[in-house]
């Protein structure tokens, strides 16, 4: 036997067992809980779609998925922590706009890139934000408190779950295009945001549909405008920005599943498909369609569709930050 045909020997005898052991994590795979890092505080819109998307996910895949906290810098101190990560397929970033999308058009040290430092693996559908006030605030409509805000410049105290954050990137794009100055307040979460707007502390603050909802419905607050282009069945009484100061305007959070480069294309597959069985429960998907959140064509749930519009997303938002003066560092 030739030197070359030993070694196409041992190269597929390797191969073979190569595919054996794919094979044999494929069928395995997962054998334990799996993380998925939220880098928001508990208690706001991202930490609550994550959960509700993520235990219906478990039951799929058979193994519990544990929600890890990672709040800080608009999330992208989360993203980070996933990005670093071992890419074993037991780790998982909650990502979404503003630190895969935004980020690098807003920080010049972000410590990680959205596009190459990770695996698209699935995305959930979108969810549109609604303007709320506190109740003593002086202003009952969108063109009040604009007319408030041009009268007395930066002192309309706007709350956000961090710079960076959907809720301050539409605050600055709709601060932007009415042509008004606002004060941003930047906190580890919306949760904390949105107990300062009930309290008074703030002014108010963009919060999404989701979490937004019943706060409003209780009374607590009071919304202004919607982010969509037509009004929502559930606030049917609340304004679009698109019908009465903003034509043309409209905006939603999107999210996404990532995993660290590198991950195991068995363990992406895997969740992926976990996933958009799932998203075949009418009954799941209508727990999310009751808050508002929209529901997208089934095939833009992909890892791939979502991979395709990470990159979309980051080059409309160095264009957007270059128009609208948002960096931040």
């Amino acid at each position: 036997m030739t030197k070359f045909m030993k070694y196409a020997k041992r190269i597929a005898a390797a191969a073979t067992l190569l595919a054996g052991t794919h094979l044999a994590f494929a069928q395995a795979y997962p054998t334990k809980p799996i993380n998925w890092v939220v880098p928001f505080a508990a208690g706001g819109p991202t930490d609550a779609l994550a959960r509700h998307i993520a235990e219906r996910v478990a039951r799929e895949l058979g193994q519990p998925i544990i929600i890890d906290n990672a709040p800080g810098a608009g999330g992208t101190v989360g993203a980070a922590k996933v990005a670093k990560a071992t890419a074993d397929g037991y780790t998982f970033l909650v990502g979404h706009m503003g630190y895969m999308g935004a980020a690098p058009a807003l920080y010049r040290k972000l410590g990680y890139d959205p596009v190459k430092d990770f695996d698209a693996v699935f995305r959930f559908p979108d969810t549109p934000l609604v303007l709320m006030v506190r109740n003593a605030h002086p202003a009952k409509d969108m063109a009040g408190l604009i007319d408030f805000a041009r009268k007395n410049p930066d002192r309309l105290f706007i709350g956000n779950a961090g710079m960076g954050s959907s809720s301050h990137l539409i605050a600055a794009l709709v601060a932007n295009a009415a042509g008004i100055r606002v004060t941003m307040v930047p906190y580890k979460g919306a949760g904390p945001a949105l107990v300062d707007v009930i309290g008074g502390q703030v002014d108010g603050m963009f919060d999404q549909t989701n979490t937004a909802m019943p706060h409003i419905t209780s009374g607590k607050v009071r919304a202004l405008a919607v982010t969509s282009k037509v009004r929502l069945p559930q606030f049917k009484n609340v304004p679009t920005l698109n019908e009465t100061v903003l034509p043309g305007f409209e905006a939603s959070t999107w999210y996404g599943i990532y995993a660290p480069r590198g991950t195991p294309k068995a363990a992406l597959d895997k969740v992926q498909n976990a996933y958009l069985r799932a998203m075949k429960d009418t009954g799941f998907t209508g727990k999310m369609a009751e808050q508002a959140i929209q529901m997208l064509p089934p095939e833009q749930y992909t890892g791939a569709a979502l991979a395709r519009h990470t990159e979309n997303e980051v080059a409309r938002w160095r264009a957007v930050a270059a128009k609208s003066n948002l960096a931040l560092d």
